[in-house]
């Protein structure tokens, strides 16, 4: 019988393989491999007045014309709310905006466009913005080229008909979901993709929070730029939204619309 011969690896190549390792893992991300979050927009925990790390940072999103947060510097937000049908409170909330001369986006898809096309008037007659949040809220991750353009220029022609405007371009991925290339393309179309700094579980109508528990989760989350994110359909956000309002610019925070975000 014959032994076979241990060979050592050699510490460099181990230590080359380690480094290769780490410079494929952002690669992967880029790619829309699921390591952590996928393709799914998620946000670290932070503390108040803190911007949070999202799953990509500012300089790589802003390549193509995306956005999370605003600037650092800037005790500015930006609010906006989605809707993918009306739930009776979305009249609530402009009241509200109008008392508080706040501006904000209402990213909604192409039903609500069509059901609702009074409401659509009323939100862009008082000088907030509507964002495409595409015609039927797909996994827009899952769609080839040609179907991601027809969901979005489709909302356009939707938008146009009962408003008598183009659109102005934002677009916020149905559910956060992304990848690069959606990114690319949305940008191709003229579009800034609007992600978000600061959200809550406000979506779910059977299990509507209470206003004292919203109010604890929302208010301690904002922080300078921040673009907070509300569902129109919550019945406990057409309760806080006045509160939440006023608090935020009792700590010295204005609001701007999507149209100014740097």
């Amino acid at each position: 019988m014959f032994k076979l011969k241990k060979h050592k690896i050699p510490k460099i190549v181990i230590l080359l393989a380690i480094v290769l390792i780490l410079e494929l893992i952002p690669l992967a991300v880029r790619a829309g491999i699921s390591i952590k979050y996928g393709n799914d927009w998620g946000l670290g925990s932070t503390d108040e007045g803190i911007q949070p790390v999202g799953n990509e940072d500012v300089a790589y999103l802003k390549q193509y014309d995306a956005y999370y947060v605003g600037n650092s510097n800037d005790k500015v937000i930006y609010l906006t709310f989605d809707a993918g049908y009306e739930n009776g409170y979305t009249q609530k909330l402009l009241d509200v905006l109008k008392k508080q001369e706040v501006p904000a986006t209402f990213f909604l898809v192409g039903h609500y466009l069509k059901t609702n096309p009074e409401l659509v008037k009323r939100i862009v007659d008082e000088g907030h913005i509507i964002g495409n949040h595409t015609c039927s809220h797909p996994d827009m991750t899952k769609l080839s080229p040609e179907e991601f353009n027809e969901e979005l220029q489709g909302f356009e022609v939707l938008y146009k008909e009962i408003t008598g405007e183009n659109l102005v371009k934002f677009y916020r991925p149905p559910a956060g979901r992304y990848s690069e290339a959606n990114l690319k393309t949305a940008q191709e179309l003229g579009y800034k993709t609007i992600f978000w700094s600061v959200a809550y579980v406000d979506w779910d109508n059977d299990k509507q929070p209470t206003i004292e528990d919203a109010l604890s989760k929302v208010l301690p989350k904002v922080h300078p730029g921040a673009i907070v994110l509300l569902h129109s359909n919550s019945k406990t956000n057409s309760e806080i939204l006045d509160a939440l309002i006023s608090s935020w610019k009792d700590k010295g925070y204005t609001f701007k619309s999507l149209d100014q975000i740097e």
